[in-house]
């Protein structure tokens, strides 16, 4: 349990000092092409929704194959190649570094009054259409994304290398990855990308409801609005097409004082949303910053709860054995 907690410190760290360079052949990409080649040879025989339901099949299992192969073989080789490639397997699960840095390149521009350049930017994490965002619409965006990007980018890879190690974090990574490859209800994915979409939603479930009730704690130590945050997550945690993501942008709203959602352009199209906070103050580029800052306080508590609860199950293991 020790290294196993000492693995996931070491792997938080080196996220910080590299995030993801883009010359690296990332695992999470690899995976993508992996399920790209996986969806190509199963539309070929099978319908659209069990082509889908194939697809996650083959590429979780070869996922998990590799990985654990992965570490068998480092520890044949030597107890610290082993050690090593579990740091390094859990630390391309994490994108704390990424979500904050490009954050920051929106927040840079727009304090620059560059919009274009922040629209571009903000462009890089979202999906919807961002060539006629005003500033305000632009530091919506980024808040939404880094928000919910908490989740699924750092909070929901710790708590599953917390249960399972570098296994249980590649394996939650690779459902995420499906969604994000085949979860979009257009014609192409409506019924392929269902079961991702779907396992997606499970693997999140619980991560988003216990990241939730960090950040009020976090907004309660950056001197941000504790009640607030508590509040609004309460009452607005469920105005989202997503059963998972209004957690995270609820409690972040409530805390910022600022509301989310309304209405974007995807495709050239509006598409409503619910609403999550109340009309207070207008949103501002220093939301942004403020909301990254959540999101690395919230990180830390994760952590710091997860060793917590890991060192307290392996004294009370130790004892009673």
């Amino acid at each position: 349990m020790t290294n196993h907690l000492l693995h996931i410190f070491l792997a938080l760290i080196l996220d910080q000092l590299l995030g993801d360079p883009r010359w690296f052949p990332h695992p999470v990409r690899l995976i993508g092409r992996l399920q790209l080649r996986c969806e190509r040879l199963t539309r070929a025989y099978l319908s659209a929704k069990l082509a889908g339901v194939v697809t996650l099949i083959l590429s979780l299992s070869a996922v998990m194959i590799v990985v654990a192969l992965l570490l068998l073989v480092a520890i044949e080789v030597h107890p610290l190649a082993y050690h090593a490639m579990s740091v390094f397997l859990l630390y391309t699960c994490f994108a704390t570094r990424d979500l904050a840095r490009h954050g920051r390149w929106v927040y840079q521009a727009l304090q620059e009054d560059n919009l274009d350049l922040a629209r571009t930017r903000v462009g890089w994490i979202v999906g919807r259409d961002t060539a006629e965002l005003d500033r305000a619409g632009v530091t919506r965006a980024g808040v939404e994304s880094v928000a919910e990007s908490l989740v699924d980018g750092v909070t929901a890879p710790l708590f599953y290398a917390f249960l399972g190690g570098p296994i249980g974090a590649m394996f939650y990574k690779a459902i995420n990855t499906g969604d994000s490859m085949f979860g979009y209800k257009n014609d192409r994915y409506r019924e392929f990308g269902w079961a991702a979409a779907k396992l997606d939603d499970v693997a999140n479930f619980i991560p988003a409801r216990l990241t939730a009730w960090f950040i009020p704690v976090s907004a309660l130590i950056l001197g941000l609005d504790f009640k607030n945050s508590r509040r609004i997550l309460k009452r607005d945690c469920r105005n989202h097409a997503s059963p998972n993501s209004g957690y995270s942008e609820a409690a972040v709203a409530g805390a910022l004082g600022i509301q989310l959602g309304g209405t974007n352009i995807y495709f050239g199209k509006p598409v409503r949303k619910p609403t999550i906070g109340d009309v207070g103050q207008a949103v501002k580029p220093r939301h942004l910053l403020q909301t990254i800052q959540l999101m690395e306080v919230t990180t830390l508590l994760v952590f710091g709860v997860g060793c917590g609860l890991g060192w307290s199950i392996m004294v009370l293991g130790s004892h009673f054995l």
